[in-house]
């Protein structure tokens, strides 16, 4: 027997949402999970590729960690994964050369946050000389994750490239293609009416 002072249907309502997290289809991956102005960022790539390394840099620039090294991932919904922490290295970041940091002692409460809704897939890989990248951003590419699709790019990590601004970029990029603004469809459209307009423009 059940007993509560809350009203049923405010009682049926809490305990609904809760049984449905707590039995959520749930899997663990290795990578990093951050929030980058909101959106909620999944860093994936080999051991050593440089995501904790991403991660702590972001956390400088103002923006939180959910996860370093492995994220408990659960479907929430039907078209949305809630990102989390396992407990037992919750706020922690491991950064060779260093060790292990805790970021909330390091940066502050403002650095972490439990858990956050997983916006898009990043995937750092090495970059390979010959390989072809996407330059223009016109193709939409997915991830898969528990049926889900996500959002994602890959991105060529080498000497000198700023990890930490392209991630945030990336970001901002896809806020604005949920709003309904594709900057690489713009451009496309601009390249093909400038070349509509030059191509009517000559005489045969």
């Amino acid at each position: 027997v059940l007993r509560t002072q809350d009203t049923t249907s405010s009682f049926m309502s809490t305990l609904i949402a809760s049984l449905k997290y707590f039995l959520a289809p749930c899997i663990t991956r290795h990578g990093v999970l951050v929030e980058v102005y909101g959106e909620g960022v999944l860093l994936l790539g080999e051991s050593g590729v440089g995501k904790s390394e991403t991660a702590i840099e972001l956390v400088k620039r103002g923006h939180r960690l959910i996860s370093d090294d492995a994220v408990e991932i659960k479907r929430i919904a039907a078209r949305r994964l809630s990102g989390t922490a396992p407990e037992l290295i919750r706020h922690y970041i491991e950064l060779r050369g260093i060790g292990v940091v805790d970021v909330r002692r390091l940066f502050g409460m403002s650095a972490i946050k439990l858990d956050t809704e997983i916006d898009m897939v990043i995937n750092l890989e090495p970059w390979k000389d010959g390989a072809m990248y996407d330059r223009l951003g016109a193709e939409n590419l997915y991830t898969s994750i528990l049926d889900v699709e996500l959002p994602s790019l890959t991105i060529p990590v080498k000497p000198g490239r700023n990890l930490a601004i392209i991630i945030e970029v990336a970001a901002m990029n896809n806020r604005h293609k949920k709003m309904g603004y594709n900057a690489a469809l713009e451009f496309t459209k601009q390249i093909n009416e400038h070349f509509d307009q030059s191509m009517s423009g000559l005489k045969f």
